[in-house]
């Protein structure tokens, strides 16, 4: 085998080479899979949430990294942001179509994971 894999979206599309670093898709890819971005996604993959509910759904996420993560998926078009204008203004999270299309097969690879694993303590 040579060179690198590549996707192809259809004849009329562009051809993405994902190991490049100019990759478009690349940055996409880096943050669904970053240690938080799965969870987020698979956190909104229910219900759309507020800020303190996604924080409160994910244990071990600092208010920090769970802002990091959303503005980067919201920049990636997998999160929708919408803002009531209230005081204190309330934040709500939603997937968009692409995020769906990208969460619902991470819930399939955790279910495939966690039906893997013995239970804690036993061998």
């Amino acid at each position: 085998m040579t060179g690198g894999a590549q996707l192809t979206q259809g004849d009329t599309k562009a051809r993405y080479e994902v190991f490049h670093t100019d990759c478009p898709a690349r940055n996409a890819v880096d943050h669904v899979t970053s240690k938080w971005g799965i969870w987020v996604l698979i956190s909104l993959l229910s219900n759309d949430l507020r800020f303190y509910e996604l924080r409160e759904s994910i244990q071990g996420i600092s208010e920090k990294m769970l802002a990091q993560s959303l503005r980067a998926l919201v920049q990636d078009g997998l999160v929708w942001r919408k803002v009531e204008p209230t005081t204190p203004p309330q934040v709500t999270y939603g997937l968009t179509e692409f995020g769906r299309d990208v969460g619902e097969p991470l819930t399939e690879l955790f279910d495939r994971i966690t039906r893997r694993l013995s239970p804690r303590g036993v061998e």
